[in-house]
Parts: C-alpha cells; structure tokens; sequence
C-alpha cells in the first residue's frame, strides 16, 4: 500500500510540474480546445460583437500552412508551402468565483508578429514567432461573463526563414488564474552548484510579485524531493514585497549522495515551492530539476559530473513532415528516442527555442540541449525562394524587431528553459557572421595572414554592414544570459571564423561553436589556446567525426542534421532539406545507421544494397552537399555510400554493390547461408565495408566479427515478391481518449509477410469513431501531392498514420486498404 501512495504521489508531480513549470505559477489550465478559424485579413477581428459562426472549427496546436497546397510558385525556403494572416477566436467563461484573482493568458508560441485581444481590447503583441509569452488580461476580463479572446497571426512575409516555419497558434495555450500575490512569471530559479557523488547544493531564487495596493510579508517555503519522491532537503523563510513590486527569496539546499542526472541514467527531482501569507497558501509551484555538473577545457574539451566525453549531437528543426510545426509531444518523444538509440547524446536547437515538451523529453531521456536563440541579427540574411542557393534570393526576416525586441526575445528565452537540466549551453546565434551575407570584412580579400588566400564570397563589400558591429552586439547579449543564468556558458555557430576571428566576437563568447570549419580546429587551438572549440554545425562525413575524436580539444560536433525538415528546399519537386539521421516520419535512414556505427557503444551492423558501378545511392538519397558535388564533379561518386538502402531485389546476376555500417573489427557476407563476401576489416578511411556481387535472390545477412571472428551481430535483408497485401508493423493499441496519439506504421508486404521496400502503391486511411487523422507521411522529399487528405503513397513500402483521440468514449477503429492489396484493419482502446 505504501508503494502505491508513493507511485501515485509521483503521478501526481509529475502531471502538476508539466502544466504549472512553464508558468511557474497559479493554476493554469489549457485552452486549446473549440477555437474559431479563417484564413483572412478580417476587419476589426478582435471585435467581441463579430459574428465568427461561419469561421473553420480547430483545436490548438494549429499550422494552417502545412495544411496548404504546395506550389512551385511559392518559396522554397518555405517549402514551397503558404504563408498569409489569420485570425483566431474562442470564448472563454470565467466563472464569478474567480473574481478578486488575476488572470493571464500564456502562449507557447505563435508564428509570427501575433496581436492578442481580450473583449475587443489590445492586451499585447509579440512578433517574434518561435518565443514563449504572456499576458495579464485581468483589466479586459469581465467575471461571471463570456469573454472573446481573439489572436490575429501575421505571416503575410511568408519567406521570412531559410526553413519552414509554420504559420499560427502552433504551440500550446494555457488560461491562469492566481492571487495577486504569487510567484513571477518564470520566476523560480534553482541551479546545482558543488556537485559530487557524495554532495551537492540547489540553489534556489524565488522571485514573488505583489500586485496588492499595500506591502505584504510572505513566507517561502522550498522541497526537494528525490527520484523516488522522498523529501530530501527543505527550507524556508520570510520575504517583505512592497505594493505592486517585486523580490526575490533565496536559499541552499543540500543533499547528500545525490542522483547525478547524466546521459545513462537520467535522474529527476522535484522541487515544490509554496508561498503563504497568514498561514494561508497564495501560491505553489513545482519545478522539475537535479544534479549535474558540466567542466568545459580548452585542451580536453567537455566533462558531465567529471567523466571527459565526446558530444554526439544533432541540429534538429521543428517540424514534423506532414504535421507541420505543430507537434504532439508522442511525436517527439519518440524522434528523441529513436535518435538516442542511434547513439545520439545531445540536440542543438536549430535556431530557435522549439516547443517546452522537447526540453522536458531531453532531460527525461538523458539528451544535452544546446539552446539557441537567434539565426539573424540585426541585418536580413539570404532567404532563397527558387530552390536551394539557386535563382534570386529574397531579404525577409525578423531583423526588423531585433533592436526592439532582441534582448527580450533572449531573456524570455533563458528564463523559461533554465531549469532544464539537459540545458548544457546558450547559443546566441547561428551564422550571423557568414561573410558577405550580411556582414563583410577587409580580411576576404585574402590580403592578410588569417588564412584566406583568395577573394572569398566575392571579396570584400566596403557597403556591406561592418563585421566589427559583431562583438559589440555578442558582449550585449551575453550580458542578457549572464543576468539570468550565470551558471552556464554562452556560445554561437560561427559560420566565417577567419573574418569574426579578425573582430571581437569569438572574444564574447565562453564557447566558440565552428559551422562546416574543421579545418581550422589545430590552428585555432594553437593561436588561441584559451578558446573552447566544438562543432556546431558538421557535415555527415567520416572525416569531421575524426576530427572530433581524433583531437582532444574538440569536445563534440552536432551534424546537419538529425531529421530531415521540411524547406530550404532544393529545385521544385522538394519538400525540404533531406540530410537527416532520420526521415520525415521519424525512421532512421541508412545514413543513421552509419552514424549508429561510429557512434554505439554496442555491436552494430547494417547492409544497404545499389547498382554498380558508383557509389550514388540514387540521386535523392544523398544530402544537398554530395548532390552539388557530384554534379560539379560531372561523375558519379566512386567511394562507398552512406545512403544505401536495404533492398535486395534485382536483376538476375546484374552486379550490386553491398554496402555493411558497422562498428566491429570485420564483417562478411551470407546469401542464402552461404558465404559470398570473405570477411574484410573495417575500414578506418570510410567507416565502411563493401563488396561486389552478382545479384541472385533470396536472404542476403551481413555478419559483424571481433577481432577473434567471433560473430557479435548480424543483419537480414529479404527479396520479396510482388506486393500482396498491407500490414499494420506498429500501433499503439490503447490511448488516453483526452488527444492520445497512436502512431501507426503501415508496411506493403508479399505473400510471405516480407516487406517490399520498392513498392509505392497508393493507400488510403478510414477511420470511425472518436478519433481523427492528423496525417500521412510516407518521407519521400519529391511526393508533391496533397498532404490534407487520407489518401498517400508509400515509400519504400511503408507509411505512417497520426491518428488521435477527439476526446469521446468509445473505441476508434482504422482501415488501411489500397487496390489490389489485402486491406488490413485495427481497433484502438480508449482509456
């Protein structure tokens, strides 16, 4: 019985922590539900008399551009996919009883330059599109009454972005009710400090807002509770707030034989904090938090709770293919998953700060998060709208509201995620130094030592906007972080390191991230021996992993990228960028594989198949970067691919290139049980194995040997038959009936129950009952049809439906059929 309590208490937290931490205050509540929608400039939308009954029905989180046809004649940056202004209505009832409260309205996110109204009156803007915010609308709340709240989105510079974006209310909703005396906005603080495996400290700040018209005297009380919900540490004390103002509690907790949260054992604690004044509770919080301790050397590079490690990490958009920016947390969690599995340990936020359910899945499942901020400053960068780094580019940005809204955009931003533990480091921006685009410097000339030694990107632009305004803008917003959390360090992805080397930039910085410039890590180390180099940014060679593990001093890389993501489009037909570990739908890819063999700590191995001679893995399936090379070469890549994938379904005797990824000391190749490629050794110049075989059907196994030729691993592929019918590979047969999420994958297979990876036949999704479908995605970058129907085609034999619960009883049944195939059926339980 007293474990059932301690279980329950621990539910109880944890559902308490996830809707009140990102307020970190009074009782919010969400209201995504029955919104009101329309795709138009309305006059006077805000308007609580505007008769909206004809407006589209939609739940929160809404994309509306997604949902958009996609069109050549839109941009590519965008993915070819729509921007425009809508507006957003709901009425919401706030009950009698609510009155003497103060009521806020708190949105995750709204892409982009959002105008929030309450009852006809203006209660805020924020232009800024990927931004957590919030408003006190208790001046426009009318008590006992219905009240309207209207939101109108402006995204009418739809090629703002070099990425898609989305467009719209795309993130959570919360409505928050509190006394007018409580916790700030974001306002508890709690950071590990001295850290051991014997001890540690939490050091907490509570910072308590007084919007009564006389001073008050509250007191402060802080718990820590451990994993296993046991109260560890305790403290508390008293706080005087003068009338309509603000301060700030704080104290140490400690605890002894900590749970350290690393990347193997990610543990939690709970930290609840209550305000009370007069014995009376006016406010309670609890904020998710632990124990760790990161070292940052210049010459041995990044420690975790002392243990020196090697970052594996990722740049990830945030989108999800077919659903757009607006993305249910089952959805991440299992991308975020499936990336750790591949031997990933930790994500930069490319490049912006993406939704509060990824920063809480980072710390449950053990991934370091690089958080960023900003991809342009002050000036617009290049936005290409015909295809990637092709044809006129377009200048539309958010550079318009930085010098207003940049500093805040920051802060907001430290003050909502610094108490994630996952949170290694600040990024304060992404290639705004990318010579000539904006900023340009005497140095591209190549007239002097700094390493260039030719005209770069055109030479020097005496009319372009002065590298040197750099530093003054980096030691600015470093000021911003350092205010609100000193206990991290403040970094950026350099994209013209030579030129910013030339100003006072990189000199801001505690870290110094290198975009695509491994070839300065030595002569940086030696010139500055006090920077702490890394790669932000990296391509998915070998080579840039060997630059990494081959120099004590680099502590890690985050390559481009983890999942494909849709815009930075290449020529129409192209839905985004596909250099990804994983596709659209979130399945690893073959290079994901490759990366899962230089980076598992477990025995590994794969085998992916294609024509000889070359090493193209079929144009498509190789990121932008070896496209454009191949295609300046004017000859196929010769070298072994990292996109090979597992298809064994050829012509008779024609010659196959069988490509293995692995991380044994050798491997051979079986067909049919015997063998058909001798054991070769790995090979340390490409990371891969290969043989070249004539064609013939049937089971085709890569074996991965120790040193001793002992198997430890092995891998299968399949001929197949014609397609013969449809069947469900996963489902989630049971979910919670308030928007639970089944993702369900659907495989084309023969008569044999063997899947048929080249098969593209077209399926359609039926379903009935209290559910609805989402989407379909099949992750094939050049499928241009519609996305906002039930009908798909597969690719590589497989597709994956979203379906969620509306939040009726009842039981939701789906159909998949397609002509000629067996249609296959399922039910899903609610709970």
């Amino acid at each position: 019985m007293e474990n059932h309590r301690l279980l329950l208490l621990l539910l109880l937290l944890a559902c308490y922590a996830n809707a009140s931490a990102q307020v970190s205050f009074g009782s919010p509540q969400p209201v995504n539900d029955n919104w009101k929608f329309t795709l138009t400039d309305v006059k006077n939308g805000e308007a609580a008399a505007l008769n909206d009954s004809k407006w589209q029905k939609v739940d929160l989180p809404h994309d509306w551009s997604v949902k958009g046809r996609l069109s050549p004649a839109l941009a590519s940056c965008m993915g070819y996919l729509p921007g425009g202004i809508g507006w957003y209505r709901k009425t919401i009832h706030i009950p009698e009883a609510q009155k003497g409260k103060k009521v806020y309205l708190y949105f995750e996110g709204v892409y982009n330059r959002s105008e929030v109204f309450v009852n006809g009156a203006l209660a805020g803007k924020r232009p800024n599109g990927y931004i957590s915010f919030m408003y006190d609308v208790t001046p426009q709340i009318m008590y006992g009454k219905d009240n309207i709240i209207a939101v109108r989105v402006d995204h009418s510079q739809s090629a703002d972005s070099r990425w898609y974006t989305g467009s719209g209310i795309y993130r959570n909703v919360w409505l928050v009710y509190v006394d007018p005396l409580h916790i700030a906005q974001w306002g508890v603080y709690a950071f590990p400090k001295n850290v051991s495996e014997k001890k540690a400290e939490l050091e907490v700040e509570v910072e308590i807002e007084n919007d009564l018209s006389s001073a008050a005297t509250v007191t402060v009380r802080n718990e820590l509770l451990s994993p296993e919900g046991k109260v560890v540490a305790s403290g508390s004390g008293k706080v005087n707030v003068a009338a309509n103002g603000k301060n700030r509690f704080r104290s140490s907790l400690s605890v002894k034989a900590p749970h350290l949260w690393s990347i193997r054992q990610p543990d939690l604690y709970q930290l609840k904090t209550t305000v009370t004044k007069d014995n009376r509770v006016v406010d309670e919080t609890i904020t998710r938090t632990g124990f760790r301790s990161f070292t940052f050397d210049p010459d041995k590079g990044f420690a975790l709770n002392g243990e020196w490690m090697k970052v594996k990490g990722v740049c990830l958009h945030h989108d999800a293919g077919v659903l757009g920016a607006a993305v249910p947390r089952d959805v991440w969690k299992r991308r975020l998953q499936t990336l750790k599995d591949i031997g990933c340990n930790a994500i930069r936020t490319s490049h912006n700060p993406q939704a509060p359910d990824v920063y809480d899945l980072c710390d449950e499942l053990g991934l370091l998060v690089l958080n960023e901020a900003f991809d342009e400053w002050e000036f617009a960068k290049r936005k290409w709208l015909e295809g990637w780094n092709v044809g006129t580019p377009g200048h539309q940005g958010s550079f318009d509201f930085f010098e207003e809204w940049g500093e805040k955009d920051l802060a907001d931003m430290v003050r909502r995620d610094r108490n994630h533990v996952a949170v290694f480091a600040w990024s304060i921006g992404n290639e705004v130094d990318y010579p000539n685009d904006p900023y340009s410097h005497p140095v591209l000339d190549g007239k002097n030592a700094s390493g260039f030694t030719q005209p770069i990107f055109g030479g020097y632009k005496k009319d372009a906007p002065n590298a040197m305004r750099l530093g003054g803008i980096a030691k600015r917003l470093v000021n911003v972080v350092k205010q609100y959390d000193p206990s991290r360090p403040v970094t950026a992805g350099l994209a013209g390191v030579a030129m910013s080397n030339e100003t006072e930039y990189p000199g801001a910085l505690d870290i110094t991230g290198y975009n695509y410039t491994e070839s300065r890590y030595a002569q940086d180390h030696a010139t500055y021996p006090k920077r702490v180099i890394y790669g932000s940014e990296n391509r998915h060679d070998i080579s840039a992993w060997k630059a990494v593990t081959d120099n004590e001093h680099i502590f890690g890389q985050f390559l481009w990228t983890g999942i494909d993501y849709l815009g930075e489009s290449g020529p129409w037909p192209s839905r985004g960028f596909y250099s990804g570990l994983l596709d659209f739908g979130g399945f690893i890819k073959p290079r994901g594989y490759f990366r899962q063999s230089l980076w598992a700590d477990h025995p590994v191995i794969y085998a992916g198949t294609y024509p000889v001679p070359g090493g193209n893995a079929g144009g498509e399936m190789e990121d932008v970067w070896s496209q454009l090379e191949a295609r300046n070469n004017r000859r196929p890549e010769r070298a072994p691919s990292m996109d090979a994938w597992p298809v064994w379904n050829y012509r008779e005797g024609q010659l196959i290139r069988v490509v293995s990824y692995t991380n044994a000391a050798k491997a051979r190749l079986e067909l049919n049980g015997k063998t058909v490629g001798e054991a070769k050794d790995y090979d340390e110049k490409t990371g891969i194995i290969y043989w070249d075989i004539p064609y013939a059907g049937g089971k085709l196994e890569a074996v991965a040997l120790d040193k001793e030729g002992k198997e430890i691993a092995r891998y299968v592929i399949q001929s197949s038959k014609q397609p013969y019918a449809l069947k469900i590979q996963h489902i989630d047969k049971a979910i919670n009936k308030n928007k639970g999420l089944t993702q369900v994958v659907v495989q084309v297979v023969d008569e044999n129950g063997v899947p048929v990876m080249i098969s593209d036949n077209e399926i359609t999704c039926q379903i009935a009952g209290p559910g609805e479908l989402l989407g379909l995605e099949a992750s094939n970058n050049r499928d241009m049809s519609d996305y906002t129907d039930n009908v798909h085609r597969a690719y590589h034999g497989r597709l994956l439906a979203y379906i969620q619960a509306t939040g009726e009883d009842g039981e939701i049944k789906v159909r998949f059929s397609s002509p000629w195939l067996q249609a296959v059926e399922a039910s899903i339980s609610l709970q």
